[in-house]
């Protein structure tokens, strides 16, 4: 039954999976280029994220499977990667504010914890589309990602300050966050006054 659902979606996301120890063993080696090494698994990650439910709706291989694992996916590779920056002492020191970058990766994944049981409420209730992703979400999510990959990356290039733009971007998807989260609570409440 499991390896009926194993289409390239589902592989796609099971990567993504299996990216995240990968990039944690990397991050805390010593392997030359590693800043590079994290950016580019994680990339692959990203891309691997938008692509799969892409592929998965285009050949219609849409899947119980890939229902649950992709928010899974998604969920644990920002969780674990914020975790991962936010515990590196020379990048909470070069921070401009180690206040609030704590605050907005804190901020971050209570969302994300928050909307995912949402969502599964909401399903329970057979009101799901009425916590659909909204546009601020992907926003959130793209700009999101970003400043993951400068927060990995952690170092000037080509005379960019790349941990500062990540930094300023975290608190730029911060921001949109608790707006994203603000739109699916009260389309929850919403839906739930209406019964």
């Amino acid at each position: 039954m499991l390896g009926m659902n194993l289409n390239i979606p589902n592989l796609l996301t099971l990567f993504r999976i299996a990216a995240i120890p990968l990039i944690v063993l990397v991050y805390f080696s010593n392997i030359p280029y590693l800043n590079w090494v994290c950016v580019i698994l994680f990339s692959l990650a990203g891309i691997s994220d938008a692509l799969d439910g892409y592929l998965a709706r285009k050949w219609n291989q849409t899947s119980n499977l890939g229902a649950f694992l992709d928010p899974v996916a998604d969920k644990l590779l920002v969780a674990i990667m914020l975790i991962l920056v936010a515990t590196n002492s020379e990048i909470k020191e070069a921070m401009h504010s180690q206040f609030w970058f704590v605050v907005t990766v804190i901020v971050i994944i209570g969302r994300e914890i928050t909307v995912s049981a949402l969502r599964e409420w909401m399903a329970e209730l057979g009101k799901r589309a009425n916590v659909a992703v909204s546009v601020v979400g992907k926003y959130k999510t793209g700009i999101q990602m970003v400043a993951i990959g400068c927060l990995l990356y952690a170092k000037d290039f080509i005379g960019l300050p790349v941990l500062f733009i990540g930094e300023i971007l975290l608190y730029i998807a911060g921001v949109l966050t608790v707006w994203s989260m603000s739109i699916y609570l009260s389309a929850a409440y919403k839906a739930v006054r209406s019964d």
